[in-house]
């Protein structure tokens, strides 16, 4: 299942860069990935940040705008409300507090990583080195940063839960309490209260406008609509898996660490493997590209990976405005002014805009509607020093043991993570991070009053967190499931009742249990398993339904024997979810719940559907049972007529593939021309596998196309370091005219891998280039 190497590397060649304080190498390998071999630990990181821009300028350039809420000024007038969007959520807080916050040296490391991206946007403003192909599609310049950009950008990290209080309060108010419970399914299980002195309909459906635009991507059309994308977007599952495999479960000996952190699946990738080697300093893994050091990698001595861990860090907050003066609002029995900061956005071509941010006690104010005397506002883990995404990652560089480990866990802010970890003296471990807001008196699952009543009382410590080290199972898994132990789930201080459903986590116990050892091999085949667990328990509801229509009954037949492999060749897995999807979960919402709610819950969560079809009630019909299988079989009957129109009247053409597929087209090739837009497009390729599959692959509900899944996928043999693989699709390079633009995408498909070497002689005698780099002058 690993990728073989090409030919033999040409000559060396040699640079100088600016900037640079010791003569270092770049070692490019057949793949396209990246070793650093610096002088000195801030030269990694200075060239780790050359590197960046010298293989993703473009993306790291843009992640940069929007984040900063800068895109008007390189893109028009069009940008101007999603700048200022962008400009609410950014932290403004104390930024002595927030450097203090991380790892000792993490100051210097942005530091170098900022002044690395600068070096390289200076050779490409002086024409030294080329400007990639979107500056000129889009009439831009790359700019310089600053080091407490990294920082002070939150928008690009995974935080919840403020999109479901909005949609449950809607929920709530259109159809009660109940209705509810077929939009999601709560962990453990909960009665929803509504606060006091909270009016659910109070909620206008828009109230997230600004918190959306300003955590969307950019998106680019033509001039009459700029920030359109040719649909509404959705959100989608974003979820991932890891696991660690004590010796003794090994088939190695040796520790074994899997990761496949799923998000969007975008070209450029939205994450990018690199090696850093300095004295001092040994790390090799993926990260953003547009952030120092990695997220999920190894270090030589001990391995980490990464998984959602589902903490509700967001709350929305409800104001009464003063009817004299709308800048005021109610606050525990006193009129409390908000803050108001008046910032003047660029404008490509025109004249500046001025625009008003209000923030209030608990953070930027969504929404202010003077008429209706309401404000609205987002508390969010993202306002707290220390929440940067992905940056307390600076902790893991250098951890050696369980203890220390631990401590970089206690560090964590944002995203909430299950860390994984494994050690080369064979130790592994689980140890959730997150800033987790303490509530006294509310749930955290509806919007609250602003007026005081509400307020988060600190964080739990890291310590009062759960963990586990060396289980007598001999390994751990996590895929985003309610994994708190009873304790924590029935304490006073929940920390969350929203997870992905177990259809993952099932499948990966149940493979992890399988074999008394489990090789590296067997990690790959179970980071691409297409077996849906939870589809197991919808087909056993099938076995007393008869359909008289033939062509129906076909459909039920393939269910029926169907292993729930959902395979892309596979057409009952085509079968399984358009009826799922499109017609069983929409067709039980409208029979459960009031019409004004249908459009708001959709097919509602498919583990809330599972549950209540399994325990049906007369709210379906008088005989709940006749009443179930009657809508599994009309649901069922629409899913097959569906697909008869779609793809022809023989089932066995109706494979998964066919509807499953992933398409990698930058946002930015709308504005090139045909051909340039055909380099930067690659061909549709066909997937197995759903967001309830290990192989995750989320798609839109309307066409099933795959919007998200995991680009990178690692395995590591800890201890052998060479022996172990990674992958990241479609490539290492975001320039469409490289070999690595696309190489990756295949082996990624196939679900195959290549070498993630970390030994120098590995690497040299895989190496495709090497630049030697000798210092120049200062860099600016």
């Amino acid at each position: 299942m690993v990728a073989v190497a090409a030919a033999a590397a040409p000559e060396p060649t040699a640079e100088v860069v600016d900037g640079l304080q010791q003569p270092a190498t770049l070692i490019i390998d057949h793949w396209g990935i990246v070793h650093i071999f610096a002088g000195n630990v801030r030269d990694a990181f200075f060239l780790q940040g050359y590197n960046a821009a010298r293989d993703r300028l473009w993306q790291i350039d843009l992640w940069r705008k929007r984040g900063l809420g800068l895109l008007a000024r390189s893109l028009g007038s069009a940008y101007v409300q999603q700048d200022r969007a962008a400009r609410l959520l950014l932290f403004r807080g104390d930024m002595q507090r927030e450097w203090a916050s991380y790892a000792p040296g993490a100051h210097e490391m942005a530091v170098a990583f900022a002044a690395g991206v600068n070096a390289y946007v200076a050779e490409v403003r002086s024409g030294a080195k080329p400007l990639p192909v979107e500056f000129r599609l889009t009439d831009s310049t790359p700019e310089y940063w600053q080091p407490e950009d990294i920082l002070r950008i939150r928008s690009h990290g995974l935080v919840g839960n403020v999109r479901s209080e909005v949609e449950r309060a809607q929920v709530v108010c259109k159809g009660g309490v109940a209705a509810d419970r077929v939009r999601v399914k709560l962990e453990p299980p909960h009665d929803i209260k509504v606060p006091s002195g909270l009016d659910p309909c109070i909620i206008p459906a828009d109230v997230l406008h600004d918190y959306e635009l300003g955590t969307k991507p950019v998106r680019f059309a033509p001039v009459d609509n700029p920030l359109g994308a040719g649909r509404a977007e959705e959100a989608v599952s974003e979820g991932s898996n890891n696991w660690v495999i004590a010796p003794r479960r090994s088939a190695t000996g040796r520790p074994i660490l899997a990761n496949d952190p799923h998000r969007a699946l975008t070209v450029p990738s939205l994450r990018y493997i690199v090696h850093l080697e300095a004295p001092g300093l040994s790390v090799i893994g993926a990260g953003e590209p547009a952030l120092p050091g990695v997220s999920f990698g190894h270090n030589g001595h001990v391995a980490f990976g990464l998984t959602i861990f589902e903490v509700d860090q967001e709350d929305l907050y409800v104001y009464a405005l003063n009817p004299q003066d709308s800048e005021q609002y109610r606050y525990r029995g006193a009129w409390e002014r908000m803050r108001v900061v008046r910032e003047s956005i660029e404008v490509k071509g025109e004249a500046a805009q001025q625009v008003e941010l209000r923030f209030t006690k608990h953070g930027p104010v969504l929404r202010f509607d003077r008429s209706a005397g309401v404000a609205f506002a987002l508390r969010s883990i993202w306002s707290e020093p220390g929440t940067s995404p992905y940056f307390a990652s600076t902790w893991l560089a250098t951890v050696r043991n369980w203890q220390q480990f631990q401590n970089a866990r206690d560090h964590w802010g944002a995203p909430p993570l299950n860390l994984v970890y494994a050690d080369d003296s064979g130790n592994i471990g689980w140890a959730p991070g997150a800033r987790v807001p303490v509530r006294p008196n509310w749930d955290g699952l509806l919007p609250v009053p602003g007026d005081g009543r509400y307020e988060w009382r600190g964080f739990l410590r890291g310590e009062q967190l759960p963990s586990r080290f060396n289980p007598v199972q001999g390994w751990i898994a996590t895929a985003n499931e309610m994994n708190l132990p009873a304790e924590y789930a029935s304490g006073k201080n929940p920390i969350s009742f929203e997870w992905a459903n177990r259809s993952r986590i099932d499948r990966i116990d149940e493979v992890l249990r399988s074999k008394p050892q489990l090789s590296l091999a067997d990690s790959m085949a179970l980071q691409n398993d297409n077996r849906d667990r939870q589809a197991a328990a919808l087909i056993a509801l099938l076995e007393p339904v008869a359909a008289p229509d033939p062509l129906v009954s076909q459909g039920l037949d393939l269910l029926r024997h169907w292993d729930c492999e959902e395979a892309a060749t596979s057409p009952a897995a085509t079968i399984y979810q358009v009826w799922v999807n499109k017609y069983l979960g929409p067709m039980l919402v409208e029979r459960l719940t009031p019409e004004a709610v249908h459009a708001l819950i959709a097919g509602g969560s498919l583990a809330a559907v599972v549950d209540y079809l399994n325990h049906p009630d007369t709210r379906l019909g008088a005989v709940p049972v006749v009443a179930r299988n009657d809508l599994l079989l009309q649901s069922l009957t629409a899913a097959v007529k569906e697909l008869e129109r779609r793809l022809g009247p023989d089932p066995a053409a109706w494979q998964w593939g066919r509807l499953h597929q992933i398409s990698f087209r930058p946002a930015v090739a709308v504005l090139a021309d045909p051909q340039t837009q055909a380099r930067m497009t690659l061909p549709p390729v066909a997937q197995g596998g759903s967001e309830n599959t290990p192989h995750a692959m989320a798609f839109d509900r309307p066409e099933f196309a795959i919007v998200a899944g995991a680009s990178v996928r690692m395995v590591i043999d800890v201890g052998e370091w060479d022996h172990s693989v990674i992958v990241n699709a479609p490539g290492q390079s975001g320039d469409a005219s490289s070999p690595h633009y696309s190489d990756l995408l295949q082996p990624w498909a196939e679900g195959r891998y290549v070498p993630m070497l970390f030994t120098k002689p590995a690497i040299v005698q895989a190496a495709e280039s090497t630049v030697t780099l000798r210092p120049g002058r200062l860099a600016r």
